[in-house]
């Protein structure tokens, strides 16, 4: 526990279904919450559907033990992330909101560091991220993101800009775009575009202040036909946005295609030197 921590003006979405596992949605929360520099004002978890009576314990246990107040919003169905998402930000009660995921680690100063940019005017602020298997102490690759508003926009163009379980943002800011919209597995790359396109101000930090469970299906799951298709729908909208121009398009159309019928393997690689590591300058370092 850090008995010195401040709490700030936000709440933490954190969405849990029926795949998490009830030990690392423990982590997850005292990572958080508990251990947080600066701790959030409140913590929604959306209960996307029936769960295991492991994870009915650990909720009800988060519920009656936190230090923070938490309200667990249960959904009868499983609806998908962007369903679960909009119905927590609808019961959090502060303008600004962190992401978090149930099987992730927050490193302690993460809120803190974010927070000090959303004081500056920033409407969304994410972090790089570092790779983990198991165990959080034995880490992997750092997901570096870009940094500063033009290369935010840039890097966009063809890749996500922001690491989305790192996020932090002000509601109104979302409220602009529509909130999350239904977008296959991309909700949150569209989300990130359509802020971007509404002058939103939108900052990275490049350090990785979470540390991301990398599961043995990570990859497999970034392909098939099924991405291959969401991603060919995404740009058709990038496009329609004025967001990329026609010659964009293409080049997005056949590379990221491409990518998403890669066999895993493959797509680890290519993931890892080309979107992981970051654009040219910016800096990458441990936690």
């Amino acid at each position: 526990m850090n008995e010195s921590a401040h709490v700030g003006d936000f709440s933490l979405l954190l969405p849990v279904y029926a795949g998490d596992d009830a030990s690392y949605l423990r982590l997850a929360f005292e990572s958080s919450v508990t251990a947080q520099t600066l701790r959030p004002a409140e913590v929604v978890i959306v209960q996307d559907g029936p769960v295991n009576d492991a994870l009915v314990a650990e909720l009800a246990r988060i519920e009656s033990e936190s230090l923070v107040p938490v309200r667990v919003v249960r959904l009868t169905e499983n609806g998908g992330l962007t369903r679960a998402l909009n119905a927590g930000l609808a019961e959090c009660d502060y303008p600004v909101v962190a992401r978090m995921d149930a099987d992730d680690v927050s490193v302690p100063q993460r809120f803190a560091r974010q927070w000090a940019l959303i004081e500056e005017g920033f409407d969304l602020v994410g972090t790089g991220m570092v790779e983990f298997d198991n165990d959080p102490a034995q880490l992997g690759a750092v997901r570096v993101p870009p940094v500063g508003s033009e290369r935010i926009r840039n890097h966009a163009r063809s890749h996500n800009p922001f690491n989305h379980p790192t996020i932090m943002y002000r509601v109104e800011a979302l409220d602009r775009v529509g909130r999350y919209e239904p977008f296959g597995k991309m909700e949150d790359y569209w989300l990130g575009i359509r802020m971007i396109s509404s002058g939103a101000r939108v900052e990275n930090i490049s350090e990785p202040l979470v540390k991301y469970r990398v599961g043995s299906g990570a990859f497999a799951r970034r392909g098939g036909w099924t991405e291959a298709r969401t991603e060919w729908k995404l740009q058709g909208a990038m496009l329609k946005l004025g967001f990329i121009t026609r010659a964009q398009y293409l080049r997005n159309v056949v590379l990221k295609g491409a990518y998403r019928l890669m066999p895993a393997w493959a797509k680890k690689i290519v993931f890892r030197e080309v979107v992981g590591k970051g654009l040219p300058g910016e800096r990458k370092s441990g936690v």
